[in-house]
């Protein structure tokens, strides 16, 4: 006999949960289906871990660095890395406990840990036992995509996910990808002790960024004695005796290069964790990279299906996750109408200094083919940034010149990450840029320059 439910949830990231418990508050009988960690990838091997690695980093950079403050360390600043990983561990030990009691003290909510996969549109099978709901949430994210790297098969390498067990330094990490992840990592390692070789096969860094941010950030990890190889092609992969050297060329003419190094990471992009979830069996839409195909209210093509999270290809992020779940939600439970095509697009990289970026960039603005006005500032004019002697990176604002609305924003420089919302939330309101441009910030911050810098628009040339 079937185990009845009013709703399903598959999942436990960053919406799942939430809405889990959303449901089962509402008065629906709710099944909630974890196979492996509560919480998802931003608890367990993303978000949490990786900042708390890069604020342990952090800390010895600036131990490093304290004579420039006047603050004198006796011996050399060394990195004990099973402390690191303790530390880790024991924040993200805490984030998932905190996910997996809040579910399981929930009532009317039903914990099930095991692997779920559809039968039919409103069954789903977990543990041998046939579960059956009108209504079904899919959030079960994705994971690190593994290219198709002659010899790579068969030598050791780590992802995203398996660096979260790393208790030691490596001596020469090389990671292939010179994206959001990889490029993390890779400030991370260096400033723990490691060598750090980052191979990217475009023609720089984070392609989806204007040149300039790409630029700037090349160099503030260079600066840093990081080594980057641009436009290398990764042709083969061998591990003679302890080292993993791999064989990369950079034009179709030109010879290949052996770069060595003692570990390898791969860190370029994700795939949906979708092939095992009998999607076929229940009619529901996948694109052509396996992410479920949803409409702008997260529904599937399946009625009474919804795909929340990265599994959707909607967003590769907790807070675009977080937000699927607030969107469906309202329109379920709320009766008000939200939809994905109402948010703006926000993103982080959390090298330091951060970048912080929203909405549209320059590249797509001149694409659009809209009049557009144009502001930059060096974070060397930003008092709190020469305070600390950070200075390093721009901020840049466009601004639609006929309707005076905010199109994007970018922040590369000391908590750009986190004053790229006050631009962000006027975005939201639809008022005019004259509405942080006049306003009075506080001094000294690094807020108190957004007003300057929309007070030095310019057109920007096509």
């Amino acid at each position: 006999m079937n185990q009845r439910y009013d709703a399903i949830v598959i999942g436990t990231g960053q919406s799942g949960p939430s809405l889990a418990v959303r449901l089962a508050n509402a008065g629906r009988k709710t099944a909630v289906i974890e196979r492996k960690r509560f919480g998802g990838t931003c608890v367990n091997t993303g978000c949490i871990p990786t900042k708390t690695l890069i604020a342990s980093a952090r800390v010895a950079h600036m131990a490093r660095r304290a004579a420039e403050f006047g603050v004198m360390i006796a011996s050399p600043v060394e990195v004990d890395m099973a402390r690191v990983k303790a530390r880790k561990d024991l924040i993200v030990r805490q984030s998932n406990q905190g996910v997996a009691d809040w579910l399981k003290s929930t009532p009317n909510l039903t914990v099930i840990e095991g692997h779920g996969c559809f039968e039919s549109p409103r069954t789903v099978r977990v543990n041998g036992e046939l579960l059956e709901a009108d209504e079904i949430f899919i959030n079960v994210g994705g994971r690190a995509a593994v290219p198709d790297i002659p010899g790579l098969k068969d030598i050791p390498f780590l992802t995203n996910s398996s660096m979260m067990e790393v208790d030691f330094l490596p001596q020469h990490l090389v990671i292939v990808g010179g994206s959001y992840i990889g490029l993390e990592f890779a400030q991370m390692y260096r400033r723990f002790g490691s060598e750090v070789t980052v191979i990217e096969g475009g023609p720089r860094l984070i392609g989806r960024e204007d040149d300039q941010v790409s630029a700037t950030i090349l160099d503030i990890l260079q600066g840093e004695g990081i080594q980057v190889r641009l436009g290398a092609n990764i042709q083969r992969v061998e591990k003679p005796d302890d080292a993993v050297v791999l064989s990369v060329s950079e034009n179709e003419n030109d010879a290949l290069h052996k770069i060595s190094g003692s570990h390898l990471l791969l860190a370029v992009g994700r795939v949906p964790n979708t092939a095992d979830l009998g999607l076929d069996q229940a009619g529901i839409k996948t694109d052509q990279r396996g992410y479920i195909v949803v409409d702008d209210k997260l529904c599937t093509n399946v009625p009474g299906i919804w795909a929340l999270g990265d599994v959707n290809g909607r967003g590769a992020f907790t807070h675009t996750s977080y937000n699927d779940y607030e969107i469906v939600a309202a329109n379920l439970l709320d009766h008000d109408a939200r939809s994905v095509a109402d948010r703006i697009q926000a993103y982080a990289l959390f090298i330091d200094p951060p970048l912080g970026r929203i909405g549209m960039t320059e590249r797509e603005v001149r694409a659009s083919g809209r009049n557009a006005l144009v502001a930059t500032l060096q974070m060397k004019r930003v008092g709190r940034a020469r305070e600390r002697s950070e200075t390093q990176g721009y901020m840049s604002v466009l601004v639609d010149a006929e309707t005076k609305k905010i199109l994007g924003a970018m922040l590369l420089g000391i908590e750009g990450d986190e004053v790229i919302h006050s631009i962000l939330d006027v975005m939201y309101t639809g008022a005019s840029y004259t509405a942080i441009q006049r306003a009075m910030h506080i001094h000294p911050t690094v807020s108190e320059l957004v007003p300057t810098l929309l007070g030095e628009l310019k057109p920007l040339q096509p």
